[in-house]
């Protein structure tokens, strides 16, 4: 909810659509939510390279950022955001370090908050539900790898915090300074 309430009150922002091999949950769409590839699929572009990032997540499936996506995306000056695990943010931080990259770790109020977001969405079997929760308490301990935490505990309150995060890195020195020497000629 908060991604697509941050698209869509951010222009020059585009939501990167993550390769899954997993099927659709209800309601889901092909190429809106995940692009929902076959096993054989995704190993074939695996293993030419094709992925900027790719994992097997809880163990079940896999996971994957496109690279000629994000250089599409990039090449025409739009940020890229992502929503991706601690995996996947360790890959795609070796592949683009700081400060081409910008993590996030976006996080509930508590776990107890988790577990009820994750019943009130209804796709998540008991075995799922507690291997999700594990894997969240996993997670939680690298925090410290991230550039910026949000906790989620309002919609529009974390609109707000990633919209200035993503204003304060656009102004930061290191963005700007080519652009900044080139036009003042120092």
């Amino acid at each position: 909810m908060v991604l697509k309430r941050l698209l869509e009150t951010s222009e020059g922002l585009v939501k990167n659509i993550s390769v899954t091999t997993r099927p659709p949950r209800v309601g889901e769409m092909d190429g809106r939510d995940y692009r929902f590839w076959e096993q054989k699929a995704f190993e074939t572009e695996k293993a030419a390279g094709g992925f900027l990032e790719s994992a097997l997540v809880h163990a079940k499936y896999w996971y994957g950022t496109l690279k000629r996506d994000i250089d599409a995306n990039l090449s025409q000056g739009l940020d890229v955001i992502k929503d991706i695990d601690v995996q996947g943010v360790e890959l795609v931080r070796k592949a683009l370090p700081y400060p081409q990259s910008v993590a996030i770790f976006m996080v509930p109020p508590s776990l107890e908050e988790l577990r009820e977001r994750f019943q009130k969405r209804g796709s998540e079997d008991d075995e799922s539900l507690k291997r999700r929760l594990k894997s969240a308490e996993a997670e939680l301990k690298r925090v410290g790898e991230y550039d910026y935490v949000v906790v989620n505990k309002d919609v529009e309150e974390a609109v707000a915090d990633l919209a200035a995060i993503r204003q304060a890195e656009h102004l930061k020195r290191s963005r700007g300074e080519v652009a900044f020497r080139k036009a003042w000629g120092v």
